[in-house]
C-alpha cells in the first residue's frame, strides 16, 4: 500500500554531493514551479479544498506551504553565505498552512510567488561555487548542521514530495 504521507518515500543520500548530482537537484529546485502548476490545473475550488490524504492538508494548503517552505529555504541559504554559521529560525509550517492566507487564498498567488522566488533562487544556485556549497547553517530544532549544497537536494525532494501528493490524489480521485 501507498504511503500517503511520504510517495516518494522520505530524503535520502549518503556521502559526497557530485556536481552531477547538484545539476540534477537544481533542475528539480527549477522546474518545481511548472510541474506544481501542472499538478493542480484545472482543480476546482472544492478540489483544492480536498485533504491529500485522511488528516492531511487540503491541496490547497499544500500549494501554499510550498511556497512558504521555499522563502524560508532561500532566506537560509543567503544567511548561510553571509554568516558563519547561522542558527536559522525554525517556523511552525503546521500553523502557518492554518493561517487563513493557507487555507482560502487562491493558489495563484503562490504559483506566481514561486516562479518569481525560484527564478532569483537559481540566480544564486548557479552562481556558487565549492567553497560557497560548502557554508552552512544549524537548524536549532535537530542541532543538525546543514550544509548547503544537500540543502539543494533536501529542497528539489521538498518539491517533488509535495508535487505528488497532489498528483497521486488526483490519480487516486480520478481528477
Amino acid at each position: 500500500m501507498e504511503d500517503l504521507r511520504y510517495p516518494i518515500g522520505e530524503f535520502e543520500h549518503e556521502g559526497d554531493i557530485s556536481a552531477e548530482q547538484l545539476q540534477l537537484w537544481m533542475a528539480d529546485i527549477e522546474s518545481t514551479p511548472n510541474r506544481l502548476r501542472d499538478a493542480v490545473s484545472g482543480l476546482s475550488d472544492e478540489q483544492l479544498d480536498t485533504p491529500y490524504r485522511p488528516g492531511g492538508w487540503t491541496v490547497r494548503q499544500v500549494v501554499h506551504h510550498v511556497a512558504d517552505s521555499h522563502i524560508n529555504s532561500y532566506m537560509r541559504f543567503k544567511l548561510a553565505l553571509t554568516e558563519e554559521e547561522p542558527t536559522i529560525r525554525p517556523y511552525y509550517e503546521e500553523r502557518w498552512a492554518e493561517l487563513s492566507d493557507g487555507r482560502t487564498a487562491p493558489v495563484e498567488l503562490s504559483l506566481t510567488l514561486l516562479d518569481a522566488l525560484h527564478s532569483r533562487w537559481m540566480l544564486l544556485l548557479r552562481a556558487l561555487h565549492q567553497e560557497q556549497l560548502a557554508r552552512a547553517f544549524v537548524h536549532p530544532a535537530s542541532g543538525a548542521t546543514i550544509r548547503l549544497d544537500r540543502n539543494v537536494g533536501i529542497y528539489a525532494w521538498h518539491g517533488n514530495h509535495h508535487i505528488a501528493h497532489i498528483t497521486r490524489l488526483r490519480d487516486r480521485m480520478g481528477w
